[in-house]
């Protein structure tokens, strides 16, 4: 769990304090009442910040989102039009300090993510969330010279997912690729979709 510092609002703390029973607990540990005692606060604070589940699940993906922004944060990107070198290199090092420094993050993500193909209210809220990150990579690969850049930034998203969860809670999960190994990678995903016959 985020330790809380005096930046830290309460919501903050029941929020992060729900990631991280998903990742410790699974989605059945997720209650009002774990979050209170896990977190330290007096039983009911939760419920009054969320007072319903649907709530509680609503706030904690909302701070994933931030919090993952926070790791893949947008400065981090080159401008578009940089060239591909400088998007491959960006795509590496934000994957990489993903996966050697937030991995209960992808864990927590993974929960909710799963949660909401069972609830369609949820559903709509992860969707929402989700396209903070989709958007900006369709605007990277249009400014890149895709002639397809929403069909190029999903084949991106899935590709960055698939690492993702094979290094996580797949069958490489007791290693990290290497920076210099995931560049190669994106490099040779984005030369072959940019330098590709045209679409039909």
């Amino acid at each position: 769990m985020a330790a809380r510092t005096p930046d830290t609002s309460r919501a903050e703390l029941i929020a992060d304090t729900a990631l991280a029973l998903l990742t410790e607990r699974g989605m059945r540990g997720l209650t009002h009442r774990a979050v209170d005692e896990l977190a330290g606060l007096p039983q009911g604070s939760t419920s009054n910040q969320a007072r319903t589940r649907l709530a509680l699940l609503e706030a904690a993906v909302a701070r994933q989102s931030e919090r993952e922004a926070s790791v893949l944060t947008p400065a981090d990107m080159p401008v578009p039009g940089s060239g591909l070198d400088e998007l491959t290199a960006a795509l590496a090092h934000a994957l990489h300090r993903y996966l050697t420094g937030h991995r209960d993050l992808l864990v927590s993500r993974y929960e909710l993510a799963l949660e909401a193909t069972r609830r369609p209210e949820l559903r709509a809220y992860y969707d929402a969330a989700g396209r903070r990150f989709r958007e900006p990579l369709v605007a990277l690969m249009a400014a890149a010279g895709s002639r397809t850049p929403e069909r190029h930034a999903l084949s991106l998203v899935s590709f960055s997912e698939g690492l993702m969860f094979s290094c996580v809670a797949g069958s490489h999960h007791a290693e990290v690729l290497s920076e210099s190994e995931l560049r190669h990678g994106f490099s040779e995903l984005l030369h072959g979709m940019l330098a590709g016959p045209a679409p039909r």
